[in-house]
């Protein structure tokens, strides 16, 4: 399964690559910028200007790493079914109490091990009101201090077989876990995987929720249909949809491209210190990053064992064909449901959706139905109610899906001619007809106002 044998890791970039990096940074060449586009047009080159100033002449990287290796890092072989071995890097900070609970801390992009960092005194600390925890925080393959992977079709399994078998070669035979962006659904396929065995719990930052189907709760769909979207839940789909209009790009460009994008990552410092300087800015909430806390952020990407490249196929590989478990609840797998509240989030869903992402095992298991609770905004940061908003004649839409459903024999004729009489008499045909505005489609109110 694993190389029994535990190497302790301390982070010593050479001198020659920290060179390399100073003459790139020297021959630098940036591109102009109109007049007062601040954001609009992405990273405001004023920022990238300082912050190339300040890599290329002051900013001391000796200093980080040695900051880094105050943590107790370590690298170990894991075998992964059909890709081989991978060297993998990790942190395993221990906890002073016998019998904290382990927990497995799994990051996502352009996230990376150091995410835990500010964490860490509190989760392993002693403490009369919370839990403390003996914390695991590897770099995924490809991140990082990681090996990556080099056949193709590496996906959610492995990333989440790497990480069972990393902990259990630590000698966790029973662990919670933790994720957020990719680490998020790495988790859930931890879950779904080793729940009945190792993974007793797992917590996520990134709770994903869906519109209620017909075919399998249609008191929920009906109720989802006929209810209409509070002002905040509205506000928060228009969030939802000016992310997917003005930041989503990169996502498709990973999740098609990954090499094309990979060349600029991984031959310009810039090219990489825009793109995920613009993510660090845009999704978090006003939180006050320092100009070296930026640099150390993005040299991590730029010294990582493989390269800024291999961060992004992940992207490729998940969303390309392999399995991956979407949902918030896993089948066979207890859940208690809680949604937190966060405004800023760069994607908000309406409450009907990770109700039903709940309620969805509570027929099965009275226990979780007892427990569920639901707050008014889940924090996410994926689009998965854009179905629900139409930029056409909802009249046009209403032709295609009754076909559809007739054709699958969802829903008898009846039912659906009422549910589009109640649905026409919501829409104000004046808002969707010609200005192109994104349309409520059961309310009929404009979705950005």
């Amino acid at each position: 399964m694993s190389d029994a044998t535990e190497q302790p890791f301390k982070l010593s970039i050479p001198d020659s690559e920290l060179d390399l990096l100073r003459r790139k940074l020297d021959l630098a060449r940036l591109p102009d910028e109109l007049d007062e586009a601040g954001w609009e047009y992405g990273v405001p080159l004023a920022d990238i200007r300082r912050l190339l100033a300040r890599w290329k002449d002051s900013f001391d990287w000796r200093k980080a790493e040695a900051a880094m290796n105050e943590f107790p890092q370590f690298t170990r072989n894991i075998e992964v079914d059909g890709f081989g071995t991978l060297n993998i890097h990790y942190i395993h900070q221990k906890s002073t109490v016998e019998n904290a609970v382990p927990l497995l801390f799994v990051h996502g992009w352009p996230g990376h091990f150091l995410e835990v960092r500010k964490m860490l005194p509190l989760l392993t600390t002693v403490s009369p009101v919370h839990p403390s925890f003996h914390v695991v925080a590897l770099s995924l393959p490809g991140y990082g201090f990681s090996e990556a992977p080099k056949k193709k079709g590496f996906a959610g399994d492995q990333y989440a077989e790497v990480a069972n078998k990393l902990m259990l070669a630590l000698g966790y035979r029973e662990y919670v876990v933790q994720g957020g962006d990719w680490g998020s659904l790495i988790a859930r396929t931890l879950a779904a995987r080793y729940g009945g065995k190792s993974v007793k719990a797992w917590h996520t930052n990134f709770p994903l929720g869906h519109p209620p189907k017909f075919t399998s709760h249609p008191r929920l769909f009906l109720s989802h249909l006929f209810s209409p979207y509070s002002a905040a839940e509205q506000s928060g789909l228009a969030r939802t949809l000016q992310f997917r209009a003005k930041g989503a790009a990169y996502f498709q460009e990973q999740s098609t491209q990954p090499q094309t994008i990979g060349y600029s990552l991984a031959d310009s410092p810039i090219g990489l210190l825009g793109w995920i300087y613009e993510k660090l800015v845009q999704w978090t909430d006003s939180y006050p990053w320092e100009d070296d806390e930026v640099l150390e952020w993005v040299s991590i990407y730029w010294f990582s064992r493989a390269g800024p490249t291999a961060s992004v196929r992940i992207y490729f590989e998940t969303t390309q064909g392999a399995k991956f478990y979407w949902g918030l609840i896993l089948p066979g797998v207890p859940s208690r449901a809680g949604f937190p509240s966060s405004p800023k989030s760069i994607s908000l869903f309406p409450e009907h959706g990770h109700a039903h992402s709940a309620m969805s095992c509570s027929s099965r298991n009275t226990r979780v139905g007892d427990t569920l609770q639901r707050m008014r905004f889940p924090m996410n940061s994926s689009g998965l109610f854009a179905k629900c908003l139409l930029r056409a004649d909802p009249r046009m839409v209403l032709c295609k899906v009754r076909a559809v459903m007739r054709e699958r024999r969802i829903v008898d004729n009846v039912l659906f001619d009422l549910w589009e009489f109640v649905l026409m008499q919501k829409i104000r045909s004046d808002s969707c007809s010609n200005n192109g505005l994104l349309v409520d489609w059961r309310t009929g109110g404009p979705v950005i106002a």
